[in-house]
């Protein structure tokens, strides 16, 4: 079927219902141990920033690997590369199972290994798919079903654990990723010309995941998975937006993590919460995250573009200083600030592709504001951690926090000029 002809046809819904059930596994098992991270640290004997490391790990994979990622998806196809993403997580979550810090540490590499694969092919099944017009709204489902994972784990992993115990608990989310698996092995039986249908989208000369010229950059929701290519790219080295958006990625992820480690923690010595209230409370943040999913494509189909970039900073710089300053609205906070970690993707993504100046460009560009933001980022959680577990407060931590999100505030609204510069 040629690109003219699927674009007639309505969404494929098998397809869509499997990678949706298939991104439920591809973060909630990195935010699975959070609730019950300061019983780990006392099981294992470890400190804080030891401890940060349970989500440090996955976040590097994402940094290391997202360009070989690309390659395997060319080799084995985009269905094949989804079910191997899901097994790695299943055999993760197993390997993590094992009693003993560094086995569970390990089981947290292979996760990140796998869901990097599952980062970067489930955007390219959307857009390769999906009608053109549709997809903005699949994607945006996407991201808000990413958020559903982890507000499911945030929610019940500290009920579960009180009934089983951590480890049991952690175990039992391998129930999502086997629901996953069974539902995408039925899309392979019925589709046995994947290799086929991923050359005709795809030839030698495009990068994997590059956004094709029919798409509007206002439908974006997430990062593109693409790998640089060729000596056209060394150029975006010498252009200051670059560096402003990996700084600004680089942000998003050392505050996203950061706090997504460490809030059940947090709420819990700050307002003395229980394991199951703090991790509930915390559940907020990815909660509130699947409407702030929509929101932003939204603002950016009917305000000036200013307007997105503005409202993810606001939400982010409300949200750190309020956790500063008024712990005990904490809830409030939370919601505020989902805005911004489920649109900050969008608004650097989109502004990307806007100042790219070709499709080369912004493979090279994606690789590198990827690559770079997500190695700095993971150290958002051991830094935290350390700064915890130096002072004995939180105070420290948080300070950081705001000034990173005074920083990435500064960089989003450099970048987002430059694009309004280009775009004029």
């Amino acid at each position: 079927m040629s690109l003219a002809e699927r674009a007639r046809h309505g969404i494929p819904w098998f397809v869509l219902a499997g990678v949706l059930v298939a991104a439920l596994s591809m973060r909630g098992p990195i935010v699975a141990p959070t609730p019950v991270l300061r019983d780990i640290e006392q099981d294992f004997g470890i400190g804080s920033a030891t401890a940060g490391l349970l989500t440090t790990a996955p976040v590097l994979m994402f940094a290391l690997l997202t360009p070989v990622a690309a390659l395997v998806i060319r080799r084995a196809g985009a269905e094949l590369a989804l079910m191997l993403s899901l097994s790695g997580v299943l055999l993760g979550t197993v390997i993590r199972a094992i009693p003993g810090f560094g086995w569970m540490l390990t089981g947290m590499f292979v996760i990140g290994a796998a869901v990097t694969i599952g980062n970067v092919v489930i955007p390219v099944i959307i857009r390769r798919d999906v009608p053109a017009a549709r997809v903005g709204v699949v994607t945006a489902a996407y991201v808000a079903t990413l958020n559903a994972g982890s507000l499911i784990t945030s929610l019940l992993t500290a009920p579960l654990a009180a009934l089983v115990g951590w480890p049991g608990a952690l175990l039992a989310w391998s129930v999502l990723t086997i629901a996953g698996i069974v539902l995408w092995g039925a899309h392979l039986r019925r589709s046995r010309r994947d290799r086929d249908r991923w050359g005709e989208r795809y030839s030698g000369d495009q990068p994997a995941g590059v956004v094709t010229r029919d798409l509007d950059p206002a439908t974006l929701t997430g990062p593109l998975p693409v790998v640089a290519r060729g000596r056209s790219e060394r150029a975006m080295t010498r252009r200051p937006v670059t560096w402003l958006l990996l700084a600004a990625f680089a942000g998003q992820v050392m505050i996203y993590y950061a706090l997504s480690t460490w809030l059940p923690t947090l709420t819990a010595d700050e307002l003395g919460l229980d394991a199951a209230a703090a991790g509930a409370l915390s559940s907020l943040f990815q909660g509130a995250g699947i409407v702030g999913a929509f929101m932003v494509p939204l603002l950016a189909r009917f305000t000036p573009a200013i307007v997105p970039t503005l409202t993810i900073c606001v939400s982010w710089l409300i949200l750190t200083v309020g956790m500063l300053l008024a712990p005990e609205l904490t809830w409030l906070w939370l919601t505020i600030g989902a805005i911004g970690h489920a649109g900050g993707f969008v608004v650097i993504f989109t502004t990307l592709v806007v100042v790219s100046r070709s499709d080369n460009e912004a493979a090279g560009m994606s690789a590198l504001v990827q690559g770079g933001g997500y190695g700095i980022g993971a150290l958002g959680a051991p830094i935290m951690g350390a700064l915890h577990e130096a002072t004995g407060g939180w105070t420290a931590p948080l300070g950081l926090m705001v000034l990173i999100a005074v920083l990435y505030c500064v960089t989003l609204l450099a970048a987002g000029a430059a694009a309004r510069s280009r775009r004029g």
